[in-house]
Order: structure tokens, then C-alpha cells, then sequence
């Protein structure tokens, strides 16, 4: 996917959600067991930091002015 479309698709809600959905799935599958025993190879290492050190957009809207 490349880095451009990614942005896009991240500020939408709909790309949030699905972004997320599918952290936690990776995050389950790499929970499993099964999975932890496996080395993982260098190649999807390098590609993991790369895609962490990406910055991810936020936006916080409307601050809002009203104290707790």
C-alpha cells in the first residue's frame, strides 16, 4: 500500500477503524502460543521498524475551553 494512500485512508473514520481491527487482529495471531515459538525472520523485522517509525496523523478537533 503505498505511504500516500495510507495518510488518506487514516484520516477517515471508517480507515481508523479498520486499521485498528487489524492491529488487533495481528496482535491476537502473534499472542497465540503457536506463533510466539517461531523466530521471526529479519526481513519482517526491518519491515516493522520501518512501518513504527512512521508518524501517525491525528487530529484532536475542537479543544474544548471548559475546565473539569
Amino acid at each position: 500500500m503505498r505511504p500516500e494512500w495510507q495518510r488518506q485512508m487514516w484520516r477517515s473514520e471508517a480507515g481508523s477503524r479498520l486499521w485498528l481491527s487489524g492491529l488487533i487482529a495481528a496482535m491476537e495471531h502473534a499472542a497465540r502460543p503457536e506463533v510466539r515459538r517461531e523466530p521471526v525472520a529479519p526481513e519482517i523485522l526491518a519491515e516493522l521498524r520501518a512501518q513504527l517509525a512512521l508518524t501517525a496523523p491525528y487530529s484532536f478537533g475542537q479543544i474544548s475551553t471548559l475546565r473539569h
